[in-house]
């Protein structure tokens, strides 16, 4: 009998409710080839590689153009305000994504949601470039921003498939890096291309570049979550069973209702666990860092143009300051919160929870608001480039500590609906990032870029105390607002 193989054993026996014996399929029961977290570590990888290249793809896209908003507000005949606008667009429609790609990744799969909303994004790269007007412009790139939303709405949640908590922490961090890296390197890329080919080309390599990606996607790219590779062995099972004895299975995870129901549920879990308290503070210290980092990022061409002279070459460099941050954490800091989290656990008798992942949150409430109001009096003040570009170096340290020990309390809080959760949090931050930056140049020429910069500092004062406030407070607040999902 084909079916009564080395994994026999641990298959559980149920009853179904008309009284029949039912064999109840879990991952565990997989062999290492079908199961995500026994999966050989290079295999594990290549997942993490491409979605990871998708997630710093579609940042790079948000923010590689902004060296040629002056040269395309004059091709385009519009303002520099409504070249700033695409960004908008398309940095909101990157946070509205997650919301619909998510759930329907928790419903239909990852790699399908995958690939077939990066094949559409590469697409649209096409129309982009040849663009012939702002409002086409703003368009496209809005529509292109919530297909290439998938890598960052669903790149959490496939970590979280294959790797055990106590290993998540280190290989998120550099997943994570996509989201940071994108807006801080697409600047240094984009002033090369403006300045030697023209602002069209941008779009024209990013095609190239994304259907590169696509294509590793359709061949390396495999399926991670649980339910749906168990609904494949279901249906594998019952279909060599009909021939035998008609056993019936069931699966880990099995939602039997009808597809509508499905799918109409699916999409009310991101604003459920939105609601949840802890959750939805988080999003907003994570709101206050998009803003600020792309309120910043939209000005540094006239901050340095108009201040220190600089070539459009010259600031697109200048990114690299916050990108050595990134780099700094990710390497040195990022794995010490698996380190923590393992302590913790075995102080507390082996009783991991979501808040040890918060404490080393704590470097960057300290770091955020002592790198703004150290750029924000350098720059106000005209001194030596250096002097604030070197503080850059530890707002770039700040942003992955809170975004990498938010982003693993989330996956650990809910980690069947990991990506959902990732999700509720992503929404308000891209939302915000989006919106602040149209504001900005005005708070800028009316108080200057000293209190202008340190308005975000001030800001980054109030929510510092909040890792330490969940780290004690956490637990009793998740209990006592339950999340139904």
């Amino acid at each position: 009998m084909p079916l009564q193989d080395e994994r026999a054993p641990l298959l559980q026996q149920r009853w179904s409710e008309e009284g029949e014996p039912r064999t109840h399929l879990r991952i565990e029961d997989l062999s290492s080839e079908e199961n995500p977290r026994e999966w050989v570590r290079w295999r594990k990888m290549a997942n993490v590689a491409v979605i990871a290249l998708m997630s710093i793809l579609s940042p790079l896209v948000s923010s590689m153009f902004t060296p040629g908003v002056a040269q395309i507000a004059q091709d385009l005949h519009c303002s520099k305000t409504a070249v700033i606008g695409t960004t908008t667009g398309f940095v909101v429609m990157l946070g509205l994504g997650p919301l619909i790609l998510a759930p329907l990744s928790e419903t239909f799969g990852r790699r399908n949601i995958y690939l077939v909303c990066f094949s559409v994004f590469t697409l649209l790269q096409i129309p982009t470039a040849l663009a012939p007007n702002v409002a086409f412009l703003i368009t496209v790139r809005s529509i292109a921003g919530f297909f290439g939303s998938v890598g960052i709405a669903n790149g959490g949640g496939t970590i979280s498939d294959m790797f055990v908590p106590s290993e998540r922490a280190g290989v998120f961090g550099w997943y994570l890096l996509g989201p940071l890296l994108g807006p801080t390197l697409g600047p240094l890329f984009g002033g090369i291309i403006v300045q030697r080919l023209g602002w069209r080309w941008i779009f024209w390599i990013m095609t190239i570049v994304c259907f590169v990606n696509t294509l590793a996607g359709y061949f390396f790219l495999r399926e991670t979550y649980a339910p749906l590779i168990l609904s494949t062995k279901k249906a594998e099972f019952e279909a060599q069973s009909s021939e035998w004895d008609g056993t019936k299975y069931s699966y880990e995870g099995e939602d039997t209702r009808p597809l509508r129901e499905k799918i109409g549920q699916a999409l009310l879990r991101p604003p459920k666990i939105f609601a949840q308290p802890i959750v939805a503070v988080m999003a907003v210290y994570q709101a206050l860092i998009f803003g600020t980092t792309y309120s910043i990022y939209t000005n540094m061409q006239p901050i340095y143009q108009d201040g220190y002279k600089f070539s459009t070459e010259k600031v697109g460099l200048l990114y690299l300051g916050p990108g050595s941050g990134f780099l700094f954490a990710v390497w040195f800091l990022v794995p010490r919160i698996d380190t923590v989290y393992k302590s913790l656990s075995a102080k507390y008798h082996n009783k991991p929870r979501p808040e040890f992942r918060l404490p080393l949150a704590n470097i960057g409430s300290v770091f955020i608001p002592m790198s703004l109001f150290w750029f924000a009096w350098t720059v106000d003040s005209h001194v030596h480039w250096f002097a604030s570009i070197a503080s850059t170096f530890f707002y770039g340290i700040g942003q992955v500590m809170i975004l990498n020990c938010t982003q693993n309390y989330f996956i650990d809080s809910f980690e069947k609906y990991a990506a959902s959760a990732i999700a509720a949090g992503t929404v308000f931050r891209s939302v915000v990032g989006g919106v602040v930056p149209i504001f900005a140049p005005a708070l800028f020429d009316k108080v200057g870029y000293g209190w202008g910069i340190s308005t975000f500092a001030f800001v980054s004062l109030v929510l510092a105390p909040a890792p330490v406030l969940f780290y004690v407070f956490g637990e009793r607040l998740r209990e006592r607002w339950p999340v139904d999902l």
